[in-house]
């Protein structure tokens, strides 16, 4: 079973009600306050967004998006694989997409053709490895454990976590026309 980010706590985020932690000196965030982008935005681990792009077998949750803090260039959130199950194959998008393990041992798999013919790729890691997916790069996260949730932190280079699921792994031989170059 996946689970789910820890509930929100209700303490209020600053000293002063309706001010944040980080500048109790700012009013509440009203029409004519200070813009969101003027601000740090304090995401608490209860209130991640659950309503995010999903693949098979996976649960996103969203930190920094454009939505939840008004992020232009980046999307950082966790992704939940349960034990015993795999992503549907995809890929990000233009997206370049960062992930740091948290917990458990899970597997990212794609093909290779480096030696001429595809060949299925598989990457194990563990808790404090990272993994680097380029754009447009199809692949699938597994978490081959019976027992053990694999839990993942994402950054990715585009506001939003975009999600492109695939019937299939292939090669990527070039950019489609619509790469950003």
């Amino acid at each position: 079973m996946v689970s789910q980010p820890p509930p929100s706590d209700s303490r209020p985020a600053g000293p002063h009600t309706g001010h944040d932690a980080f500048h109790p000196d700012l009013p509440e965030s009203t029409p004519g306050s200070a813009p969101l982008r003027a601000r740090l935005h304090h995401v608490r681990a209860g209130a991640l967004d659950g309503d995010t792009a999903q693949s098979g077998g996976m649960r996103r949750f969203a930190a920094i998006s454009g939505r939840t803090v008004g992020s232009e260039r980046i999307w950082m959130g966790q992704t939940h694989v349960a034990p015993g199950t795999a992503s549907s194959d995809h890929h990000h998008g233009a997206s370049e997409t960062a992930i740091h393990v948290v917990a458990g041992h899970p597997e990212f798999v794609f093909l290779d053709d480096a030696h001429g013919e595809p060949e299925e790729i598989r990457i194990s890691t563990g808790p404090g490895d990272y993994v680097f997916v380029p754009p447009y790069v199809p692949h699938r996260e597994e978490n081959p454990s019976p027992e053990e949730e694999a839990v993942v932190v994402i950054a990715r280079s585009t506001q939003e976590a975009v999600v492109v699921n695939l019937p299939g792994l292939y090669v990527l031989r070039e950019l489609p026309e619509d790469a950003e170059a």
